[in-house]
């Protein structure tokens, strides 16, 4: 694909390196953008820079956030006593979306992918157990996506836990084995939720 413009072929080549964008529609929306007043375009650059300049990640259980603490965690009328350990804030999102939890939650950041490089150092999952000594949840929901990685996240996770004196537990497995969380239908994710089972090692 000959691009006439180097700056246009810059552009191109940001938006192609987000996820699911082909070049094709990279071309596309850079054109798009090329159309757009200079109002406009300042608009776009500025909330991508207030994007990455202030969005936080909460103190409490690393969700995006525009303040110290997040609005769950800040939520008095949150359930403290149980925590729902989620892959990331697609997950919060889905779930929330639901309207049948009231706890809060633990967000990893990632799931452990030894293919991909990804270890636990890498995630948010050191600051569980000490999160789990201060607060003294009663139950821990391993709410992680039903894969090979998600499995190994929930073995690690369960293995750090397992000597506190809490349930843990896991969502049902009516979300499909394979699929990401993010993409199960508020149904079907919400009765996983309220149907959750014991965390078994054998499972």
């Amino acid at each position: 694909m000959q691009i006439p413009s180097v700056y246009l072929e810059q552009a191109v080549d940001q938006l192609a390196s987000l996820p699911g964008v082909g070049r094709r529609t990279a071309l596309r929306l850079a054109l798009d953008l090329l159309k757009r007043t200079d109002i406009e375009i300042d608009g776009f650059v500025g909330a991508l820079g207030a994007l990455k300049d202030k969005v936080l990640r909460c103190v409490h259980c690393g969700n995006i956030t525009d303040t110290p603490v997040c609005g769950i965690c800040s939520n008095p009328k949150r359930d403290a006593s149980i925590i729902c350990v989620v892959e990331d804030i697609r997950d919060v999102m889905a779930i929330e979306s639901t309207s049948t939890y009231n706890g809060l939650y633990h967000v990893l950041g990632g799931l452990i992918s030894p293919m991909d490089g990804i270890g636990p150092q890498a995630l948010n999952i050191s600051s569980l157990p000490a999160r789990i000594e201060k607060d003294l949840p009663k139950e821990i929901i391993l709410a992680l996506s039903p894969t090979m990685e998600g499995d190994t996240t929930n073995f690690y996770i369960y293995k750090k836990i397992k000597a506190y004196e809490l349930i843990v537990t896991r969502i049902s497995r009516g979300i499909a084995v394979g699929s990401e969380l993010q993409y199960a239908d508020e149904l079907t994710l919400g009765r996983s939720l309220q149907q959750r089972q014991i965390f078994e090692l054998q499972q």
